[in-house]
């Protein structure tokens, strides 16, 4: 009998064929979820990263987009488009938040989303990039096609959340938003996290080999 095994969610799956108009989205953790979850990157399962800070919640699904790293090239054109010293990426992969009319209840799902623009975070310095995505199907949120089209309080409310969610009260944010930006630049930011996957895998082999 030939053995199956469960595919590891950021290396065995496809990013998807029609990227980066359409890509794949593995989900970690949902609006509900009052503890932040994370992959796991040895084995590939979800683990518990911290207790959600306070009342932070995290308002849309929130996971990564496979095969994508953010390193040397995502790190290059945060620098060309901020305006400031990006020396590297966050050594992630791509994170995505999915808009969605529907509530979902739990994370360690995969799901099809369609890139509409990002926020282009640094946290410390490093390039640590939120695609902004609907989710492929929804009837309502489906009709925005950019960034711009999404109400101000949409924004406001993801800027509140990654520009606080790691601090205690009275704490400077190590995190900034350089910029928000439409689709095209996400699209642009999501083809780079893809080489840059490529060139980290081609990096790690060569060590092994040598």
């Amino acid at each position: 009998m030939k053995l199956q095994f469960k595919a590891h969610p950021w290396h065995g799956i496809e990013v998807g064929s029609d990227a980066p108009n359409l890509v794949t989205a593995f989900i970690e953790i949902v609006p509900s979820d009052t503890v932040k979850y994370e992959i796991d990157k040895k084995s590939g399962y979800l683990k518990v990263d911290r207790p959600q800070k306070f009342s932070n919640t995290i308002p849309t699904l929130y996971g990564f987009i496979p095969q994508t790293y953010c390193g040397e090239k995502v790190a290059e054109y945060a620098s060309l488009k901020s305006g400031t010293v990006v020396a590297e990426g966050d050594k992630d992969p791509l994170d995505i938040c999915v808009l969605s009319e529907r509530s979902v209840m739990h994370g360690n799902i995969l799901m099809e989303a369609i890139p509409i623009g990002g926020f282009r975070l640094l946290d410390r310095g490093e390039a640590d990039d939120k695609i902004i995505a609907v989710m492929k199907g929804d009837e309502f949120h489906e009709q925005w096609t950019d960034v711009s089209d999404c109400p101000d309080s949409y924004i406001n409310r993801l800027k509140h959340y990654f520009l606080t969610y790691k601090n205690l009260p009275g704490e400077k944010s190590t995190c900034e938003i350089a910029n928000v930006y439409g689709h095209e630049e996400a699209h642009e930011v999501i083809v780079r996290a893809m080489e840059d996957y490529k060139n980290m895998l081609a990096e790690q082999t060569q060590i092994a080999s040598s």
